[in-house]
């Protein structure tokens, strides 16, 4: 097993243990007949959110899966959530893409800022550069263990109100965010987005209807959904504990390209579907952990 197999491995274990509808989802696909095992489900790509500040953000996460045989692709700009983001090609075509955004800090409110800092200004070195990053486990752990306290209550309600990314990333950390099925992948009757929403809704999983349930491309070729980020009970500072949206599940179907429909369906491979990701798609994906969706959560 390689470094990068035991990388995605412990993520993909740690998520799906915070994450129920992961378990959920598969289990009716399973039930359902739609896969035979979950090593049948295309991994189209996981994401990681981080904070534009000294010694975090893009520049030093980005060091973990360039290392592992990662490529840097796209650069993304999204004016209104104030981040920016890459995506990453995987050095073979079984590994999922990456997508990594970053909060532009420089860009909030002076006090909203302050607060970022309080958590971050003890960082004083990347602490990535004291990673083995040959060592698999090593990163496993590193992207689970906090960089920082435990925020009070106070402050994480103070950066919801200004940046609700900014809130979800100053307690979830390096956290999973999302992984990805490739739903065009699957067998006929559920290889298309808007047919297997139809089978996620019959199974009671909610969908981000954030820029309507599918988000299309304006070339048609990529179409997203996700759920509503799950709720967790969260041990803030202090004691005191509180519901906010953790992590999770998005579906993406990716088109053949025109200049390849008439390879025989059997043929097609990931060369021939629609690459890269698109700004407006991710643009409401991001809103699957906003309180806008979550609120759709029924809560216990």
């Amino acid at each position: 097993m390689t470094t990068l197999d035991i990388v995605l491995n412990g993520l993909m274990s740690k998520y799906s243990e915070r994450v129920p509808d992961v378990k959920r989802i598969t289990d009716a696909m399973l039930n359902k007949g739609i896969i035979k095992s979950i090593s049948d489900i295309d991994n189209d790509h996981i994401a990681f959110r981080t904070l534009g500040v000294k010694n975090l953000g893009i520049g030093s996460f980005e060091k973990i899966f360039l290392h592992l045989g990662y490529s840097k692709k796209d650069y993304f700009y999204f004016e209104g959530k104030k981040l920016n983001a890459f995506w990453y090609a995987p050095p073979s075509e079984k590994y999922p893409r990456i997508f990594l955004s970053e909060l532009r800090v420089d860009d909030l409110s002076k006090p909203v800022q302050n607060i970022i800092k309080i958590y971050t200004d003890d960082l004083k070195s990347d602490p990535v550069d004291s990673l083995n990053l040959n060592d698999g486990n090593a990163i496993v752990d590193f992207l689970h263990r906090p960089l920082w306290t435990t925020p009070t209550w106070k402050h994480y309600e103070k950066l919801q109100m200004e940046s609700e990314y900014a809130a979800w990333v100053i307690y979830n950390r390096y956290y999973l965010n999302h992984y990805t099925i490739s739903v065009h992948d699957l067998p006929d009757g559920y290889n298309d987005i808007y047919s297997f929403n139809h089978f996620l809704e019959d199974q009671g999983i909610i969908l981000n209807t954030a820029g309507g349930k599918v988000k299309v491309s304006p070339d048609s070729g990529l179409l997203q959904s996700s759920t509503v980020a799950e709720m967790i009970y969260a041990p803030f500072a202090n004691g005191d504990v509180h519901q906010i949206a953790g992590s999770y599940v998005e579906f993406a179907e990716r088109r053949v390209l025109p200049e390849f429909q008439k390879i025989p369906q059997k043929s097609i491979k990931r060369i021939h579907r629609r690459e890269g990701f698109e700004t407006n798609n991710a643009d409401k994906i991001f809103e699957s952990t906003f309180s806008s969706q979550t609120v759709n959560i029924k809560r216990e």
